[in-house]
């Protein structure tokens, strides 16, 4: 596929599938899950249900999580990849029953087709369920008040059922913000009341309602890489055309744009996809059971090229970005938009030491919290050290660039609190 193709701004804006851009502002929003709690409204995502007695290995097979232990109500995430080793689609998989099973995300669409390509014994149906995703220190508080009930026997990645305002529903404890969070699942003809309820009462919990502008910032500080932005799907091989086709069909057009912007270049979209292990999903890698990629991932598992880490951003050179804007004597550097860039694109950006190229960096946006320019950066194994000094270059090529400095760290960057104990919260 010619890349060039890919180099174009998309239509419209990205952010209308969360509802507005901001409901109070991005700064006040970007907040609430650190300080009080949120609500973000992901109803959007895809669910498809499959059951049968051959649903857990039709999962299996096209997985590489391990199914070993899987218990009803629990929740897992599940990562599909190509024959070789590379991300097509990720989500969250959760067993309803000892043979039913409800997947979120893109993956249905993969999953479905191998179903319908394979020998086995699985009835599958679209379903369409409310998602909101309802995280932060006063989160747990809030939603024990609205659901008349303790939420704090549920297990990390397990569901509680729960009602809210009369609609029955699964409480999945997740928190994407790396808080402790909540992910009510339930029809989406409640969605309103449901959701409602939950503004109302959460005015005295200080809840913020979650616009497109801070909706990947807590992606960003907790290190959840997500399709398009972090990675490309890995669906533009020859192989996969029928697949392509077929997927590109079937999705609206909000989630039908694959488009690159950045430094980095390459004639080959495949610079553009990742492995699970690039984005730090290494460990969801089990080798207990076939399926499609294994032998690829077996061999980058144990040798890892690259890894995920985040880097921070120098000040004066991201100021020096802004600036630019009023010298009138030469060309601008590249609009950064503030928080992170809205349009869809996989933002890629080189990363160097030196003249060499050591990673690519993605995700770029602004933390209010940490008051630093922060973004992903897959990075090559020997130059992965926290603490190592890099530089990332700025600008589309062709155009001026800027030789912007960072610093390698953790990811994720904020601390991960989504595990913390319920019963001393």
């Amino acid at each position: 596929m010619d890349t060039k193709n890919l180099r174009k701004t998309p239509e419209g804006y990205f952010t209308s599938r969360w509802g507005l851009p901001e409901y109070t502002d991005w700064i006040d929003e970007s907040m609430s899950w650190k300080q009080t709690c949120s609500i973000g409204d992901w109803s959007f995502l895809w669910e498809r249900r499959f059951k049968g007695p051959d649903a857990l290995k039709l999962l299996s097979d096209t997985s590489v999580s391990s199914f070993e232990k899987f218990d009803i109500l629990q929740s897992k995430h599940v990562v599909h990849t190509n024959k070789a080793g590379k991300v097509i689609a990720e989500g969250i998989l959760s067993r309803l029953s000892e043979d039913e099973f409800m997947l979120f995300g893109r993956g249905t669409f993969w999953v479905e087709y191998n179903r319908r390509r394979g020998n086995y014994d699985v009835t599958s149906q679209v379903d369409d369920w409310f998602n909101f995703q309802v995280a932060g220190p006063t989160a747990l508080a809030l939603l024990e008040k609205v659901a008349k009930t303790s939420l704090r026997d549920i297990k990390f990645m397990h569901s509680g059922e729960i009602e809210i305002a009369g609609c029955k529903m699964l409480a999945l404890r997740q928190g994407m913000s790396g808080e402790i969070g909540f992910e009510l699942q339930g029809p989406i003809a409640q969605a309103t009341q449901v959701y409602d309820a939950i503004v109302a009462a959460g005015q005295e919990f200080g809840l913020r309602k979650i616009g497109g502008r801070a909706i990947f910032i807590n992606h960003l500080e907790a290190c959840f890489p997500t399709i398009v932005t972090d990675y490309m799907p890995a669906i533009f091989d020859d192989d996969m055309s029928d697949y392509r086709d077929e997927f590109r069909k079937a999705m609206p057009g909000f989630a039908n744009t694959f488009n690159i912007a950045g430094s980095f270049q390459s004639d080959d979209v495949r610079d553009w996809y990742r492995s699970p292990v690039e984005l730090g999903w290494g460990r969801t890698v089990k080798f207990d059971h076939d399926f499609i990629g294994r032998a690829a991932l077996e061999e980058e598992v144990a040798n890892p090229r690259r890894v995920i880490r985040t880097l921070v951003w120098n000040g004066e050179d991201v100021a020096d970005v802004h600036a630019s804007l009023f010298q009138k004597d030469q060309e601008p550097y590249q609009y950064m938009e503030m928080p992170r860039d809205q349009r869809g694109f996989m933002y890629a950006d080189r990363v160097l030491i030196g003249d060499k190229d050591v990673g690519v960096t993605t995700s770029r946006g602004y933390s209010y919290y940490f008051r630093e320019m922060l973004s992903l950066c897959t990075i090559d194994v020997a130059h992965a050290e926290i603490g190592t000094d890099v530089v990332v270059v700025w600008g589309e090529p062709g155009h001026r660039q800027k030789m912007i400095r960072a610093k390698v760290a953790a990811a994720p960057y904020k601390k991960d609190n989504r595990r913390a104990d319920l019963s001393k919260a």
